[in-house]
């Protein structure tokens, strides 16, 4: 009874930081609202005070404003308008964030391309996004120079460089746009003016399902919308907090639930350029950071490091991400004594979020949306229907697809390719014109007691052909496809497998193949080549007869089931590239025990 009793009332103070949202007046689309505005605000207020921390650089508020004044100013120079596309292929720094403010304050969109890509599906990223110019970071210069050939914003007068310490030379191919930019140009550009909060601000890469990575739209709005209520409702942070962010840029967690929050507010920010296990408590007692944005793999890789001293009495007070599922939630929060933990729900390209406002246990929280779960044959991988071949409703506690309804309160933004965009969408669920746009997971309603009679909901998988790994999504025809392109694969089924003590699913193919004359020593380097490291096989099978449905798709579900279980998979062999390895090597006995136990360090 106390307990209910200190339940309700902890529920009820949270009141005071979730009415104020109901009442805000949330930007019009012609509104001077953008991040570039929020950012102006930020600076009026908090100009003197620390914004970015990075390695041993420090930029205040009005310092990270100069830089970008002085580069939007360059880009209105060299012909950049309004609705202009250019690309930023950088790591996370300073120079990132600059660039990104550039760009909005003049309203071009950014093209943020993750720095993990090469070959084909950079070319493709590149040239779809039909760009003016390409602003690159000195670190990523091989990745670009491979492709040079083969992309659309060609003339060194185009290809600006970015310098990374005295690490690089600029190529003859690029401009150092250091020694272009005009240094007294400080005043904010006018253009500035124009910008609204119906403009898109960035194309932001995703797998999706199938194919070639697609570009979704984030408009002025979403970023205002998100960084209001992340800040608000989720951290509940103001100027005063320093915010961990390890997250690339390039992708929503790390811009919208990081960067685009602390703007909102006037926070410092401490930014990395990768994660690092081994020194995240130190960091994060050395700048004080009292909130940190996540994504589930990252609290894995924490939870399995030793205990060290910095990790006690640690700042960091509140969190909020993605991804951190049920099993890690309570050794988390009771590790590290972390107050609050804000999970969240959304895809890149969606029209709705869910949000654990009432900092629950292991949920994704709630939301506002009109969400349908549906029952979904995961073997066949599409929706049940019934007698009359209507779709079947999930029941409560049960797992169901995701369908978030379309409407003006659920706006969906989708891709810049608009069949792409249509393929997201499912029309007459329930009535005859209604559109719903398919998240494409799994999740079900939970009981977590008290909550303000809001249904509460928990993310459960994914379902076809995308599964997460290394905190990226991974689409397993994109992948099969790369490896068909090798001249002893035939015909390649890509999958995800669980693999104990790992966020999401390991990457594994099974292919027939003569296995004595099979080059592994090529093969494992044309995989090295062509594919991102996280959505190379960690696995791989040499299977005899690959099986199909009678529309002659792979069948998987078997093979999922299987997995690497050498005692599930009967004579067929299962080879492996074991981390911090090159090549692939079979899977004895021995190892396969190393990974069950949790130690395979993957």
């Amino acid at each position: 009874m106390i307990k209910n009793i200190t339940e309700f009332f902890r529920v009820i103070s949270e009141l005071r930081f979730i009415i104020p949202l109901l009442k805000y007046k949330w930007p019009e689309p012609d509104d001077s609202a953008s991040l570039a505005h929020t950012f102006q605000e930020s600076v009026e207020k908090y100009g003197e005070q620390n914004f970015i921390y990075f390695e041993e650089q420090t930029w205040t508020y009005s310092e990270i404003n100069k830089a970008a004044n002085i580069l939007s100013n360059k880009l209105v120079n060299d012909g950049i308008v309004h609705g202009d596309r250019v690309v930023l292929f950088m790591e996370n720094r300073p120079e990132y964030v600059i660039t990104l403010l550039a760009l909005n304050k003049i309203g071009a969109i950014g093209v943020l391309i993750n720095t993990s890509l090469t070959g084909a599906p950079l070319i493709h990223c590149i040239n779809s996004s039909d760009s003016k110019k390409c602003i690159v970071g000195a670190e990523l210069m091989s990745s670009l120079e491979e492709v040079l050939d083969d992309i659309n914003v060609k003339d060194s007068s185009n290809l600006y460089w970015v310098k990374d310490g005295d690490t690089y030379e600029c190529p003859h191919w690029a401009s150092d746009l250091d020694k272009l930019i005009d240094k007294t140009k400080t005043e904010t550009p006018e253009a500035i003016k124009n910008v609204t909060a119906k403009d898109t601000a960035f194309y932001i890469f995703t797998s999706g399902t199938t194919g070639v990575p697609k570009a979704a739209l984030f408009p002025n709005t979403k970023i205002v919308a998100a960084s209001t209520n992340i800040t608000r409702a989720g951290y509940r942070m103001n100027n005063q907090d320093c915010l961990y962010n390890c997250l690339p840029l390039y992708h929503s967690t790390g811009l919208m639930l990081g960067l685009c929050a602390c703007i909102h507010v006037g926070a410092s920010t401490f930014i990395r350029r990768k994660f690092s296990a081994s020194t995240f408590w130190k960091e994060a007692q050395k700048f004080n950071t009292t909130a940190f944005v996540y994504v589930g793999e990252l609290c894995r890789y924490l939870s399995f490091q030793d205990t060290c001293d910095e990790e006690m009495n640690n700042p960091i007070s509140k969190m909020v991400g993605n991804g951190l599922r049920p099993d890690l939630w309570d050794c988390f929060r009771n590790r590290f004594k972390v107050d609050r933990i804000c999970e969240i729900y959304g895809a890149s390209e969606g029209n709705g979020m869910f949000m654990n406002l009432l900092n629950k246990d292991q949920t994704i929280g709630m939301t506002n949306i009109e969400l349908a779960l549906l029952e979904y044959d995961v073997a066949e991988d599409k929706l049940k229907t019934d007698g009359d071949g209507k779709y079947i409703e999930a029941q409560e506690h049960e797992p169901g697809l995701a369908l978030v309804k379309i409407g003006p309160n659920a706006v969906y933004n989708g891709y810049t390719d608009k069949k792409a965009s249509e393929e997201k969408v499912i029309k007459n669920v329930f009535e005859e014109g209604d559109r719903w746009f398919n998240t494409g997971d799994l999740i079900k309603t939970m009981d977590v007691g008290f909550a303000l009679g809001r249904k509460h909901y928990q993310f459960v998988d994914r379902v076809g052909d995308t599964f997460r790994w290394k905190s990226e999504n991974v689409s397993t025809n994109e992948v099969a496809e790369i490896l068909n392109s090798f001249d002893q694969v035939n015909m390649a089924n890509v999958f995800g497998v669980k693999v104990p003590n790992s966020e999401g699913r390991a990457g594994m193919v099974a292919f027939n193949c003569e296995l004595n004359e099979f080059r592994w020593e090529d093969f494992s380097a044309f995989v090295a080549d062509k594919l991102p490291s996280y959505a190379q096989p960690v696995f791989v099978r040499i299977i005899e007869e690959l099986e199909t449905t009678g529309t002659f798709k792979l069948k998987k579900n078997d093979l999922r089931e299987e997995a690497f279980h050498l005692d599930k998979v009967n004579k067929d062999q299962i080879f492996i590239k074991k981390p911090g390895e090159a090549s692939y090597t079979p899977l004895d006995n021995e190892y396969y025990d190393v990974i069950m136990n949790g130690s395979a360090g993957f």
